[in-house]
Order: structure tokens, then sequence, then C-alpha cells
């Protein structure tokens, strides 16, 4: 059997396998009732964010059409954010994502960018101070929910910035940053990466140990999220403070993927006191329709080394095309979602739940009825409909979150 007709039989497979299991195509949600519940909700309770990529979006979109930084829009078309989206579905703290790609690392430039991302949140307040707001506290996000603005967090994804210099995490607390994911798609000075086969540390590093107990005594919440398991574990044993999966999933529902919590790691977070924010990304979300959708694009491949077509060519994306509209992407939905949340709260309890959609970072994979930031209500909804109560689900919007985040700050203040 050629490698072409053994994809075939892997992506007929793969598809046959997401029908049988259900998991996608169940629609956006749940039934009217609940939805008009639901959005009542969203609007009633804080709903934050712990992960929307929207500043290095807006970057690379400035840099490919060459034009200097001019502020987000009240309202747009593009991504997966902006103000009229936000409020509709009821989202009043999304954490921006000061997002450090990892070959700054070996590059340089990793400090650079992160302050410039930070100039660029604080000018999407400052130029429309009407609908935002920054906040470093919740009771500043409080403050902005009740005058009717989105406040805006910000967390550093990607610990690099702080490069060999224990000073910088005081730096970057005072320009506003409340979290630090301790590194992103590689192994970093602070520690391994669920991403990278190198384990250049065995978890985190001897400067990495010092770094977690800075960003404690500073104030800055730990994200473990993209950290590898003995990460994770040596983080665990040694902190003082609960800390956050800013954007991260079960394991459970995509075996061999390191990226999202195992059930031990889960039931650790417990024993913590963190929160585990799930991603809305459909590979985080559903191992089978990563397979399916890999195997479209394997056949992809193929075709176009079959016929010699180079990919970035006019011809190439014509097939691409072609390609799409007889291959169509399959996503998970936001039922799947609610199996997540399900599943930490079978393990763990209700009070180790939070969202972290990864809006804008995780591209074209968003699952069925979580499109956008003013999809909420349907995840609601539909939470509603399995039986949580309206005070178990504001927890999940952000009472969680909270209870951690001045759990930290209180640690640092010495109270």
């Amino acid at each position: 059997m050629n490698i072409k007709s053994l994809n075939f039989v892997v992506l007929i497979a793969a598809f046959i396998a997401v029908l049988i299991g259900g998991v996608s195509g169940q629609g956006d949600g749940a039934r009217p009732e609940y939805l008009k519940k639901a959005q009542k909700l969203a609007q009633k309770f804080i709903i934050a964010d712990g992960h929307v990529d929207l500043p290095y979006r807006l970057k690379v979109t400035n840099f490919r059409l060459q034009k200097e930084y001019t502020g987000i829009p009240y309202q747009s078309k593009d991504g997966d954010f902006d103000f009229v989206r936000a409020r509709k579905g009821g989202l009043d703290a999304p954490f921006m994502s000061i997002y450090i790609p990892s070959s700054l690392q070996q590059t340089g430039g990793a400090r650079e960018l992160a302050d410039s991302l930070i100039n660029m949140v604080e000018y999407i307040a400052t130029s429309q101070p009407r609908y935002f707001q920054l906040a470093v506290s919740p009771s500043e996000v409080i403050t902005a929910f009740k005058s009717g603005k989105i406040a805006l967090p910000m967390g550093m994804e990607n610990g690099a910035p702080v490069e060999n210099d224990l000073e910088l995490i005081p730096y970057f607390k005072k320009r506003g940053i409340s979290y630090i994911t301790l590194t992103h798609a590689k192994d970093n000075k602070i520690c391994d990466s669920s991403y990278d086969t190198s384990r250049t540390w065995g978890g985190l590093s001897p400067y990495g140990y010092k770094a977690v107990e800075r960003m404690q005594k500073t104030g800055i919440m730990i994200d473990i999220s993209h950290v590898s398991d003995s990460t994770f574990y040596q983080v665990i044993r040694h902190v003082k403070v609960p800390v956050i999966a800013s954007h991260s999933s079960c394991r459970k529902f995509t075996p061999g993927f390191e990226r999202n919590m195992s059930d031990d790691m889960i039931m650790a977070m417990k024993k913590n006191g963190g929160v585990i924010m799930v991603n809305f990304g459909s590979g985080f979300l559903d191992s089978r329709i990563s397979e399916y959708n890999d195997s479209i694009r394997n056949l992809f491949m193929e075709e176009l080394k079959t016929r010699n077509v180079n990919e970035d060519s006019e011809e190439g994306k014509a097939l691409a095309e072609e390609y799409k509209k007889k291959h169509p992407r399959l996503y998970s939905d936001v039922h799947k979602v609610a199996d997540h949340i399900d599943h930490i709260v079978k393990l763990a309890g209700v009070d180790q739940v939070g969202f972290g959609s990864d809006f804008d970072g995780v591209g074209d994979s968003l699952p069925t009825g979580l499109k956008d930031v003013s999809a909420y209500p349907n995840l609601l909804a539909v939470l509603l409909e399995r039986g949580y109560s309206a005070r178990e689900i504001k927890k999940m919007c952000s009472g969680n979150l909270f209870r951690v985040w001045n759990k930290v700050l209180k640690y640092a203040s010495g109270s």
C-alpha cells in the first residue's frame, strides 16, 4: 500500500471514529430556554478568560501590512476579539497574552517584544478609555465591570523575557503582568516544555526555582500551561501559593498530548488550590479531530508532491481551496468543552475550573458554538442544561480565578 492510500485509510478511519464517538455536529449549544438564561448570566457575572492572543495577532498583522499599530477597532471582522463581540458574549476580563515565540530565546529580543506588546495593550486602554481599562487585580476588574468597561489584565506567555535577571520579574510586575507562563514550545532558562523532547533540566532549572520563588514574592501568578510533567510536579511541590493553567484541557480526551493535563495532575491542582482554565481549541478537546484533520493535510501534501506543485504558488493555493471543498475540516464543539469541565469537576471539584479559550491563538480550530468572544453564553447554556447551578457557573466564570489571584497578591504583600 502506498503512502497516499495509507493516508486515505487513516482519514476514513478517523472520520468514522469521530462519527461513532458523537463528538461533532451536536449543534451550537443547549436548548433555547437554557440559552436565554445563560445570556442573562453572562451579563450578570464577570467572565474572565485566562488567555486571549490579541496583541501578538495585531503585531503580526501590522507587520505583514507594513504599518504602525493604530489600535484595536471598536468593532472588527478580523480575529476572535473586539469590544462589540466581547460585550455581546459577556466577556469582561480577557487576559491579554504577551506571547513570546520560543525562537527569540536563541536570537534575542524577547524582552523587547514583551515591552512592545505591553505598550500595545496600554495604548488600547488609554486611547479608548470608554471601552477598555487596564487591570492588575480582581478589584480593578470589578471596578471596570461596574463602569461598563472591559478590563485588560495581562499574562506573559513564556518566561524568556526574564532572561538571567530576577529583577526583571518585579519590572514586568510594574508593567502590569499578572501571570507568567514559565515556558512555551521549547525548553528555556527556567524549565522544560511539554512540546520539547530535549528535557534540558529534567523539570525546573536551578534558575527556574529562583524565578518561581521571586514570582511568589512579587505577586505574579505562576502559570503551568506548556510545561513538561516533571516541571509541573516540581512547581507544585515547591510553591506556597495556588497556581493556574491559563489555557490547558484534559489529557483524558487527548491521550499522549502532554500539553494537556493528566488526571493525576488535575488532582494535584486540587490539593494546590489552583485553577485549570479550559482551552477551546479543537486539538485540545479531542485527539480524533486532530487525527482526521492531519490526515487531510497529509493527503494534500502528497497531492502537491505528485503534481510537483509548490504549496505557496498560485496553483498550490488553488489546489488547497479545492481540497477544502472536498475534504472540509472537522471541528469539536461546545459540548466537548463542557465534557472537559465535567471531567475536572468529577476529579477535583467545581472550584478548580475556569475558561482559557486561546482565542486568536489557535487559528482555524475553534469548536462549533465557540467561534469568537460573543459565544460564551453557548457554553453557559450547556452547563446549565447539564445541571450546574448559577452559583457554580459564577465560580467558573471568574470566582475561582479571583480566589487564586487574590491569594497570590496577599502572599506577596505578607498579609
